[in-house]
C-alpha cells in the first residue's frame, strides 16, 4: 500500500499542464468524456452500481487501515489484489458482455459503417404481422390469458429458440391465440418471432435479477426483462391476473400500454436502418391507421 501511496506522490509532483492546448488535445479530452458518461450510465444501471458501492467501502476501510498501520490487513489485501480483480470480472461478466454488445450494435454503427448492402427481407416485420400480433395480444387480455412474445431483433436467440419446439409458422392472430391457451401443450414458455414467423413455442428465457422490479410482477414478467437484458429484442407480455399488456426493451418494462403505443414500438422494430424514407412511410401508415379508426 505504502509502494502506491509513494507513486501517486511522485506521479502528482511531476505532473505539469502543458504549454499549448492543440486539436488533438480537444479531440483527446472529448474522447474521454464521451467514454467515462457511457461508464457511468453502464454502471448506473446495472448490478455494478451495487458492487461499485461496496467496492468503495472496501476501499475506504482500507485506506483507514492504512493511517492506522494495520499491517497484517494491508499484507492480505495486497495479496489478494490479483485475485479479487479476477473474481470482479467475472461477478459482472453478463453486464460487460451485454455493453460490449451494445457497443456493437448495428444501428449505433449503421451512419458509420454500411454492414449490409439490404439483403432479401428488407422489413423485419410486415404491417399484417404487427396488426395480427395487435389482435392478438389485445384479445388474450381481454379473456386474461397470459402470454409471452419475443420478437427478435439484430441478437440471434438460437440459444433460446433451442429450448423449445421448432414450429416455423406463419404469425397469425389465431396461432397465438391457440398457442396460449390454458392446458394446451405449448401454453407454457415464450414464443420467438423472426420476421414474420413463430419459430419456436414453450422456450426458457433467462429472469432478471433487478430487485427494483415491481415485486407485483411475475415470473412471465421477469423473463421478459431478463431477455431484453441480455438481446436487443421487443417481448410483448399479457398478464394472466390482469390481462394488461406490456412491453419490454433495453431491460426495461412498460405495463399497461395502449395499442397505438405498442403499436408505435413495432413499427420502430420493422424497418433494419431508421431512414428519413422509413420515417416518411411511418408518418403516412400513422394518418392511414387515424382515418381508419375514426371511420
Amino acid at each position: 500500500m505504502e509502494k502506491y501511496i509513494e507513486l501517486l506522490k511522485r506521479y502528482w509532483m511531476n505532473m505539469s499542464l502543458p504549454n499549448r492546448i492543440g486539436i488533438i488535445d480537444i479531440v483527446q479530452i472529448l474522447l474521454i468524456a464521451v467514454f467515462v458518461y457511457y461508464i457511468i450510465l453502464w454502471v448506473k444501471s446495472t448490478r455494478a452500481y451495487t458492487l461499485l458501492k461496496g467496492l468503495l467501502l472496501i476501499l475506504l476501510f482500507l485506506f483507514l487501515a492504512y493511517l492506522l498501520r494495520m499491517d497484517t490487513i494491508l499484507y492480505i489485501a495486497q495479496n489478494v489484489g490479483v485475485v479479487a480483480i479476477t473474481a470482479l470480472i467475472i461477478i459482472l461478466q453478463p453486464e460487460l458482455r451485454r455493453a460490449l454488445e451494445q457497443l456493437g450494435e448495428k444501428n449505433k454503427l449503421s451512419r458509420l459503417i454500411r454492414f449490409d448492402s439490404g439483403g432479401p427481407e428488407e422489413w423485419k416485420i410486415s404491417d399484417k404481422t404487427i396488426n395480427e400480433l395487435i389482435r392478438a395480444v389485445y384479445d388474450m387480455g381481454e379473456v386474461k390469458t397470459g402470454a409471452l412474445i419475443v420478437l427478435e431483433n439484430d441478437v440471434l436467440l438460437k440459444e433460446y429458440e433451442q429450448t423449445g419446439i421448432p414450429l416455423d409458422s406463419v404469425l397469425t392472430s389465431q396461432l397465438l391465440i391457440n398457442i396460449f391457451e390454458h392446458n394446451t401443450p405449448l401454453h407454457d414458455g415464450a414464443v420467438i418471432v423472426r420476421y414474420n414467423r413463430v419459430v419456436a413455442a414453450t422456450c426458457y428465457l433467462p429472469l432478471s435479477d433487478n430487485m427494483d422490479l415491481n415485486k407485483n410482477l411475475g415470473t412471465r414478467h421477469r423473463a421478459g426483462v431478463g431477455i431484453s437484458e441480455v438481446s436487443d429484442a421487443l417481448t410483448i407480455i399479457v398478464s394472466e391476473e390482469t390481462g394488461k399488456v406490456s412491453y419490454t426493451l433495453g431491460g426495461k418494462i412498460y405495463t399497461g400500454v395502449a395499442p397505438n403505443e405498442l403499436r408505435e414500438e413495432l413499427y420502430k422494430l420493422q424497418r433494419r436502418d431508421s431512414t428519413e424514407e422509413s420515417d416518411k412511410k411511418r408518418r403516412r401508415r400513422r394518418r392511414n391507421d387515424g382515418k381508419e379508426n375514426h371511420k
